[in-house]
């Protein structure tokens, strides 16, 4: 009897907050700030990518997958630890704990997996093109991509099945592997080692060293180019892109650092008594941060994703276009139809209107032509006709009527 009121008060002690009333608040609101951003900036990235889904190349698709995973691990488990920081201890005790630590455990190795393929293909496109034009296509990286789930739910499993567990943080408020899980048994020791070895160590090198060499290839091609006073656009945009790439893995590396050394010294000690609760909440609350800011890399340093959002938000709010010009210039003949199109507030999007009437319409070249009959959902048409003979009448001899637009060409 004595032997079972002692575990139960070690797992109710196990699953009871350790930090005061007003630091669980204040890690709660931490974490909803994350949750919050992060469905956000994921969220916009995914309507975008789903915009342009058929002008996507192959290796897109892993920044997709990387979207889609920090956005469901921010829906599917971060709430459950908002409201057990606001209920001061674990809800759910043992059966939540697994789900929690199961599926962040999951997502958190394909984020890892993700960013290392990512920075291997950057790599080999970079330096090894041959073999990314042969091999890396749009099938190959959808393979790669169940791969990374396969791999990760399967090396996730394996506390379910004896090899590990999952158990609370020090501090009372979240879940992870049992690293203390090395003092117990063979089982937990090879799983404990391996997980930071293989899956943590290893990836971690790949993703420096693969990114320094693309840094080092690029910046040596383009001070090659400068020395010789070529301007290449295409590979000053291939620069901006391998910037872009960098910065994410860079930013994936120092956000979860400190709180793998952490772990990693919680191996080697079988009581927590080398550092206080609160000292496993900073660099928690710190590896979250990594689903926050991939979106606003993306949007700063990729101008595609920059049209997108623009035409994104013009699609759902009109007036923050203002007043538009459209501008078409028909090409085909030794006098240009410039068609000009008055748009208020971006509700209209211009097409190319009526050029085979205009240019049947015309019969004599070099004359300044003003229509207002010509209307697009209301709003008026205006053709003007320059003409590029040398011979030509000015264009100032007709007088435009005055309802309509005079431009001189």
């Amino acid at each position: 009897m004595t032997l079972n009121c002692s575990a139960e008060n070690r797992t109710v002690s196990a699953f009871t907050s350790k930090l005061s009333p007003a630091a669980d608040i204040c890690v709660g609101l931490a974490i909803l700030s994350v949750v919050l951003l992060s469905i956000l900036g994921n969220g916009l990235v995914l309507v975008i990518c789903y915009r342009r889904r058929k002008k996507m190349v192959g290796s897109e698709l892993l920044c997709v997958n990387l979207a889609v995973v920090d956005f469901l691990c921010c829906i599917c488990f971060y709430p459950l630890s908002i409201l057990s920081s606001f209920h001061h201890s674990w809800l759910g005790e043992n059966v939540t704990c697994v789900y929690y630590g199961l599926g962040c455990y999951v997502f958190g190795l394909c984020g890892m997996f993700t960013i290392t393929a990512i920075s291997i293909i950057r790599y080999m496109k970079t330096c090894y093109s041959l073999v990314y034009a042969v091999w890396l296509e749009g099938a190959n990286v959808r393979i790669a991509c169940c791969v990374i789930w396969l791999v990760a739910a399967v090396w996730s499993s394996f506390p379910l099945f004896g090899w590990g567990e999952y158990v609370p943080e020090p501090y009372g408020l979240s879940c992870t592997i049992a690293w203390r899980g090395y003092h117990t048994s063979t089982k937990d020791a090879f799983y404990v080692i391996c997980s930071f070895a293989c899956f943590t160590l290893v990836p971690v090198l790949l993703i420096m060293v693969s990114q320094c060499r693309i840094l080092y290839k690029v910046s040596r091609f383009s001070y090659s180019l400068s020395a010789r006073g070529i301007r290449n656009n295409l590979r000053h945009a291939e620069k901006r892109l391998s910037m872009m790439f960098f910065c994410i893995s860079l930013g994936f590396v120092i956000a979860w650092a400190p709180y793998a050394i952490v772990s990693f010294l919680f191996i080697f000690h079988k009581g927590n008594w080398y550092m206080a609760p609160e000292g496993f909440v900073f660099p928690a609350l710190f590896a979250k941060s990594s689903h926050i800011y991939n979106p606003f890399i993306y949007f700063y340093f990729n101008k595609t994703f920059q049209r997108e959002l623009r035409c994104l938000l013009l699609s759902l709010w009109p007036k923050l276009g203002g007043n538009r010009v459209g501008v078409h210039l028909a090409v085909g003949q030794a006098s240009y139809p410039i068609h000009i199109q008055l748009q208020e507030r971006c509700r209209v999007q211009m097409k190319n209107f009526g050029l085979s009437q205009d240019r049947t319409n015309s019969k004599s070249r070099g004359k300044v032509t003003h229509s207002s009959s010509n209307h697009l959902h209301g709003r008026p048409v205006y053709v003007c006709w320059g003409s590029t003979s040398k011979n030509g009448p000015s264009l100032l001899d007709n007088k435009p009527a005055k309802d309509s637009l005079s431009v001189s060409i």
